[in-house]
């Protein structure tokens, strides 16, 4: 169980807004302004007791509900497809892995480039749509953590958004080592640990209406490197993209600020701070992409 308070979340914003001040990115003007904002905020009643209870739910159970709504809007796709396709572009056609396939939105794609596509998920109702979006594909129950893939057995690993859910990238990086051809790639992509520590964090209703949030672990960059190290992996490249337009962009959609739904929190809590937001984000990735190779 985590406990979410809006107060603290825009707080919290203040206060990295205020960090950046310090260390020289802003003057006295603007300092004197966050200050202000802090007592108007502390003073504001419908903050003041608005906090809530949110339950810790399980990959699972919370793909299950999520799987109706997965496909859109879903910003963060908007950040990994251009990488992700434009590295596969570079790949000749082989047996790909589709990681925690979910939906099947990259083995559409996969296979639309004349891979042979492998999928493997968790969600029996994240397969069942994979398998009416790619009727070609070979799609199978499973953890990251047990592939049911055999060993030297395919060409390129995919895993769109999906490692921020396990508590250790070790054994996952392993299995993508194991099941990969020499010479072999992988390709993931994960909400940046950035995002993770700022609450971007896949909210879910439970069946009485009560907020949950799916399980999800903060990975440093350098957990990504020494995982795929040991997994016998080299790094091929590493890209984290930004909001093109604004620190604040990639939320679902833009409005007041507002305490409902609780769905749309912490991106509706922003507009209680515009201006500390822009300034505690701005700049900050939104998601870490990584191409890794196995060396032939």
């Amino acid at each position: 169980m985590r406990y979410e308070h809006p107060l603290a979340y825009v707080l919290g914003l203040q206060g990295m807004a205020l960090m950046r001040s310090f260390t020289g990115e802003h003057g006295r003007a603007f300092v004197e302004t966050r200050v202000a904002e802090i007592r108007e905020l502390l003073d504001d009643e419908s903050l003041a007791d608005a906090g809530v209870d949110v339950a810790r739910v399980e990959t699972v159970d919370g793909y299950r509900i999520w799987s109706q709504t997965y496909d859109g809007p879903n910003s963060a796709f908007d950040y990994d497809e251009p990488i992700v396709n434009e590295i596969v572009a570079e790949l000749p056609a082989g047996v790909a892995l589709d990681a925690a396939c979910g939906t099947g939105r990259f083995a559409a794609a996969l296979a639309a480039r004349g891979h042979r596509v492998l999928g493997v998920d968790s969600s029996p109702d994240m397969l069942e749509r994979a398998r009416v979006r790619v009727p070609d594909g070979d799609f199978r129950l499973g953890d990251l953590r047990r592939l049911p893939v055999d060993d030297d057995s395919v060409d390129l690993v995919v895993c769109p958004l999906a490692l921020a859910h396990v508590p250790d990238l070790d054994p996952v990086l392993a299995e993508f080592g194991r099941v990969l051809r020499p010479g072999g790639h992988v390709i993931t992509s994960d909400i940046h640990p950035e995002g993770v520590a700022r609450g971007i964090v896949p909210p879910v209703r439970l069946a009485d209406g009560s907020p949950g949030r799916v399980a999800t672990y903060r990975h440093l960059t350098g957990d990504y490197v020494r995982a795929a190290l040991r997994a016998g992996l080299e790094v091929r490249r590493c890209e984290e993209p930004s909001p093109a337009s604004g620190p604040d962009d990639d939320r679902p959609e833009r409005g007041p600020a507002s305490l409902e739904p609780w769905e749309l929190w912490p991106w509706s809590l922003v507009d209680f701070a515009p201006e500390a937001a822009r300034a505690a984000v701005e700049g900050s990735p939104a998601l870490l992409v990584w191409h890794f190779q196995l060396p032939a």
